[in-house]
């Protein structure tokens, strides 16, 4: 049995969510902020067979689609002041999902 943890943006929850529920896998949400762009996303867990995971992943990716690149200003320092600061442009890579995928080595359900 494996679990996978997939990390997704906010934007893509309800279909992410939906599709794996109608390919009967049962999902828990985990609400998280993620780190760079302090976006929310959610961490969803999965428990499945082994032979089933790459099935599970190909569902997450056809929801989430591919990253792409977008450009934020993002502030930075200029000079000594904390109070002199100004903002550059900065090419950020966004949406798709990040999955981990880890070993049970025991399941219980009540």
């Amino acid at each position: 049995m494996k679990l996978i943890y997939a990390i997704v943006r906010n934007d893509n929850e309800d279909d992410v969510i939906a599709a794996l529920n109608k390919e009967k896998y049962s999902v828990t949400k985990l609400a998280t902020t993620g780190g760079f762009l302090r976006k929310g996303n959610i961490t969803l867990m999965i428990g499945t067979d082994d032979d089933k995971v790459d099935h599970a992943i190909e569902t997450i990716r056809k929801e989430c689609g591919n990253s792409q690149n977008i450009t934020v200003n993002m502030p930075y320092i200029s000079g000594t002041s904390m109070v002199n600061y100004a903002t550059m442009p900065m090419n950020v890579e966004v949406g798709g999902a990040t999955i981990f995928v880890v070993n049970v080595d025991r399941f219980e359900k009540f």
